[in-house]
């Protein structure tokens, strides 16, 4: 079954502690697959052509994920080094990506912490390709701010606040919600705004001598998070909310995959609904469905609904129904993937084309290398106590130099105890780990707890 061996996981947008323990997707039949034979067909078949043409080196059917609070630089380095042919961003709020100055370097995401956007761009040839994900309530933000993390920032800040504001540096809606009844008409399945379009068309103008001519690399697609459930960000109308007003995410998806270069892709962040009324399924059919017609790349659709957040297995057996109706779109599966059998089961049982791995990734690189592992046809290996004691010291190293020591020390804690998964004595390392606040204290750890002991199996 799937999920049968990860424990003590949580997270909000990407972490947190409203959810529930890791447990199965609800699959009825899944246990007729086996998964070590999907990983080997998936193999022989090859990389889907309809996901490569946009992002060269995706070169396998599962991602690492964005997880706010979680996945910047380091944890992203330390996934590909481990196998991820492809990483997420967190979500970074549109407005706080305008602000310019330190409004460029720092992200309000969920936190509110002035966590570095700088940790989220691609700066390192080791740290691609990258997705970008943006999240926001306005289209002509979201269609400025997309542009912008796509030329990184080549343009003076004026410029990008303009497409979005016209002359004035302010919000046109101080409040953050996007009025799209005031603004957009719907006429034929085509939407026009006039912020989005004034968004699109100075971004039109601009693209290639901003993007294409800066020789530099930047984001490999830009992603559209139309799917977070934290409710901080719902009542801001971003995110999951969008979900509840399928005409306002329309106009949203048109203004930014009119403002990014037309041979760069958009992606979409979607769950499968806001809850499980028969409107909220519709509403989310008429995004899903705008989403292909727009021209977007791919959808991520998360198999639980947003009002579930976190609580309760995700519905695979819904996501399964999705995909089937929908076969001339990609679609990657999100949801209760614990372990690298589970992204092949849920190939196998859902049909997507692949799977977003995200709580199943923290503390555990070693899936994306299992994943592998599976497809060359070899049973996935577990790390041994080298093998970790390894990925914490680089892990740690990488986050000092992103992040500094004092701030590493921090983050460094929570993947300290989601690593103590895969240690004879996980609660022993998670007692220890909390106390960890510099590389003096991280290497007493590792020192002590990592190093193999006489008759002590790996």
């Amino acid at each position: 079954m799937a999920g049968v061996v990860a424990k003590d996981l949580d997270m909000s947008c990407g972490t947190g502690a409203n959810a529930t323990a890791p447990s199965p997707a609800i699959a009825p039949g899944v246990e007729a697959l086996d998964a070590a034979r999907v990983a080997r067909e998936v193999a022989a078949r090859g990389p889907d052509a309809r996901i490569t043409r946009w992002v060269a080196g995706f070169d396998a059917p599962f991602f690492q994920a964005g997880l706010a609070g979680y996945s910047d630089a380091a944890m992203r380095i330390v996934a590909r080094r481990h196998g991820a042919p492809l990483c997420v961003t967190e979500a970074l709020l549109d407005r706080m990506l305008l602000g310019g100055g330190r409004g460029f370097d720092k992200a309000d995401l969920v936190l509110q912490d002035e966590r570095l956007v700088a940790e989220n761009l691609p700066c390192s040839n080791e740290d691609f390709p990258l997705a970008g994900q943006i999240i926001g309530a306005d289209p002509a933000e979201m269609a400025a701010s997309a542009l912008k993390m796509l030329e990184q920032g080549r343009r003076h800040d004026r410029e990008y606040r303009e497409m979005a504001y016209g002359t004035g540096k302010q919000p046109v809606h101080p409040d953050t919600r996007w009025r799209w009844a005031e603004g957009a008409a719907v006429a034929g399945g085509a939407v026009a705004t006039a912020a989005g379009a004034g968004a699109a068309g100075a971004g039109a103008a601009g693209a290639g001598a901003g993007a294409a001519g800066a020789g530099d690399r930047t984001f490999s697609c830009i992603d559209v998070n139309l799917a977070c459930p934290v409710k901080k960000i719902d009542r801001k109308h971003r995110g999951g909310h969008w979900l509840t007003d399928a005409e306002g995410a329309i106009v949203i998806l048109k203004a930014v995959r009119d403002a990014v270069p037309s041979d760069v892709a958009c992606t979409v962040k979607l769950r499968r609904a806001y809850d499980d009324t028969p409107e909220m399924a519709r509403q989310f059919e008429r995004v899903f469905d705008a989403s292909r017609d727009l021209g977007y790349a791919w959808a991520t659709v998360h198999a639980r609904t947003v009002e579930q957040r976190y609580v309760g297995p995700s519905r695979w057996d819904l996501l399964k129904s999705i995909v089937a109706r929908h076969r001339d779109f990609p679609v990657f599966g999100s949801g209760d993937i614990w372990t690298a059998a589970d992204i092949f089961l849920m190939i196998g049982y859902c049909g997507v084309v692949g799977a977003s791995v995200a709580r199943g990734a923290i503390g555990n690189p070693w899936i994306f290398k299992q994943a592998r592992q599976m497809m060359a046809g070899e049973a996935p290996s577990a790390p041994t106590l080298a093998e970790q004691r390894e990925v914490l010291r680089q892990h740690f190293d990488l986050s000092v130099a992103i992040n500094g020591e004092q701030n590493a020390g921090k983050l460094m804690r929570k993947f300290g105890i989601k690593f103590a998964q895969h240690h004879p004595r996980p609660a022993e390392v998670k007692a220890r780990m909390i106390g960890v606040n510099r590389t003096v204290d991280w290497l007493a750890v590792l020192d002590e707890l990592y190093l193999e002991q006489p008759g002590e199996g790996n």
